[in-house]
């Protein structure tokens, strides 16, 4: 057995549940903090899929909504365009949180926020970038599939 089926071996058994673990739980993480949360918990359902039932009765459903929202965003050229104009939004937002102002002291729920952004600077922006990447890619995807 050569050293390369011995990897892909164990990536199928062990490698890919626990790449599905840390992508579910990373996705969690990126829910609050700047990233594709919701992209990276269904890529880690998919992968769990392989191993376990309750993650595989999910995914169906998922993808179905999924293709579904996808129609629906590039039905009319005036979603296209509120879109595009979101990915140009949170590719601004990349830029404030890469910039990182100072902004103004304030408490949610007992947690406090300022004077920094969170997760300010080149990792919170480098998030934020990636996501908007991800979408453009899947707004691209969509008009080329349904369009």
């Amino acid at each position: 057995m050569t050293f390369g089926a011995r990897v892909r071996g164990w990536f199928q058994r062990t490698g890919s549940e626990a790449l599905g673990w840390t992508l579910v739980v990373l996705g969690i993480v990126m829910l609050v903090m700047p990233g594709p949360g919701l992209l990276g918990m269904f890529g880690g359902i998919v992968l769990l899929a392989r191993h376990y039932t309750w993650a595989d009765r999910l995914v169906e459903p998922l993808e179905e909504k999924a293709m579904e929202a996808a129609k629906y965003g590039v039905a009319t050229i005036p979603r296209i365009l509120v879109s595009i104009l979101g990915i140009i939004w949170v590719a601004a937002v990349g830029l404030v949180w890469f910039l990182s102002p100072e902004i103004p002291e304030f408490e949610i729920l007992g947690v406090g926020f300022g004077p920094q952004l969170p997760a300010a600077g080149w990792v919170g922006a480098i998030g934020i970038w990636f996501s908007d990447l991800i979408a453009l890619a899947l707004l691209v995807y969509s008009i080329r599939r349904w369009r």
